[in-house]
């Protein structure tokens, strides 16, 4: 089936997309899950294992506790009910990437249950619920040669910690889908519990996706969508498979219930094996490890470490510096440009004006350098000092950018730079 033909028939009105997804997002701990390896992405392969995340005869693992402080930060910011008793699980299966043929998990005590996650769609908020957020170890990487009949393993991501956030079936549309994959997302980074580099991998996604005639409760044949790693690839994913569900249904047929892949290149999802139940795993408690007691004392130490969140900075931004929704948004996409924006109205109380260069100047040099904001070396002091020499008339707006775009990497300030170019 084309993607367009595809794309054409999930926007039929008489059926209605029931989806959910599964995301698996790797916490930035300075060690892995079980042992004491380095959690690092980039390293040559297979140099950040050991015995414990090799599965090794004998080894033992021990449980990272900063892995679980994040796995609860993460249930306290979506409020999900933080289990006092918790244990972890072997999820058994054979694959090349898991050298145990087991994997460390949670099944039926996760750390987190329910929750829900808000997010705006087209300029309305919605609302997701939570099912749970659980805490496991990644399995390494496969690598497959392509037009080789050959394939390579590295190990370096086994063991990494793994937080598995499940949503409710509650999403309707490919937009909402990727809107509260978005939220989810920078959520983490105002937590300070992840990078959530999709390229790296960081930050990975299921989706799963079935159709119901509009105006049904019941749930439908579902098919999986398997680790999907960008925003766009997840919208597109979903048009696609909405469609061929779709187009299976009013030809009479039946859906199977399956894992399916998405080929970006080609815009179609593709059958990959059929979708595994949970007895398929063989789930059993963990013999290795002591179940886990989360206590009140434990629970109020991190509640107290909870910052401001990107909701509640989006309201921060409109009320107490009187930004319209526009630049709020824009400026807390970006937990270091927040933080640079408020540093910079402490010492020059002018937000509208400070935003205005931000957003049209700062993020401009960001991209165009492929540079983080702190990346820039540009103080805001600096910044500042720029802002009042255009509000004082002392350089023209004109010349400013052009100052502006001198002051990145530089250690001069705007005054100097001013006199440099002989426009002030």
């Amino acid at each position: 089936m084309a993607s367009n033909e595809a794309a054409k028939s999930s926007r039929n009105p008489k059926w209605e997309p029931v989806i959910g997804l599964e995301v698996h997002v790797q916490l930035n701990t300075r060690s892995k899950m079980f042992c004491r390896c380095e959690n690092r992405f980039g390293a040559e392969p297979n140099s950040l294992t050991c015995p414990v995340c090799l599965g090794h005869p004998g080894t033992l693992p021990a449980i990272n506790r900063t892995a679980v402080e994040h796995t609860i930060l993460a249930g306290l910011a979506f409020g999900s009910e933080i289990a006092p008793y918790t244990k972890f699980d072997r999820k058994n299966y054979f694959y090349p990437d898991l050298p145990k043929n087991y994997q460390i998990s949670q099944y039926d005590l996760p750390i987190c249950s329910g929750g829900q996650v808000r997010f705006r769609v087209s300029g309305e908020t919605r609302t997701a619920g939570l099912v749970r957020i659980h805490l496991e170890e990644d399995a390494g990487k496969n690598i497959h040669a392509e037009g080789l009949p050959e394939s390579w393993v590295d190990l370096n991501r086994a063991g990494v910690p793994l937080l598995e956030i499940v949503s409710c079936p509650d999403l309707r549309t490919p937009e909402e889908a990727a809107a509260y994959l978005k939220t989810l997302r920078l959520t983490m980074l105002y937590l300070g519990i992840s990078d959530c580099n999709m390229e790296e991998g960081s930050l990975r996604c299921d989706c799963n996706v079935s159709i119901r005639p509009r105006g049904s409760t019941q749930l439908d044949t579902r098919t999986e969508l398997k680790n999907i790693n960008s925003f766009t690839f997840v919208m597109n994913a979903l048009e696609y498979e909405i469609g061929r569900q779709i187009q299976i249904r009013e030809s009479g047929k039946e859906l199977v219930q399956e894992t399916r892949l998405y080929d970006s290149a080609r815009n179609e999802t593709r059958s990959l094996r059929g979708k595994e139940e949970a007895h398929d795993y063989r789930y059993f408690p963990e013999p290795d490890l002591v179940p886990m007691r989360i206590d009140e004392k434990w629970l109020d130490s991190l509640r107290a470490k909870l910052p401001k969140l990107p909701g509640e900075m989006l309201e921060h931004f409109m009320e107490d510096y009187g930004l319209p929704f526009y630049d709020s948004d824009v400026l807390i996409q970006d937990p270091e440009v927040a933080d640079y924006f408020e540093r910079c109205v402490k010492l020059y109380p002018q937000p509208k004006m400070i935003s205005n260069w931000i957003i049209n100047d700062l993020f401009q040099e960001m991209n165009e350098r492929q540079l983080r904001a702190w990346e820039l070396n540009l103080a805001p002091e600096r910044l500042v000092e720029l802002v009042e020499a255009v509000e004082k008339k002392m350089v023209s707006v004109a010349n400013a950018r052009e100052v502006f775009k001198r002051l990145i990497g530089s250690a001069r300030t705007a005054q100097q730079v001013i006199e440099d170019m002989g426009v002030g």
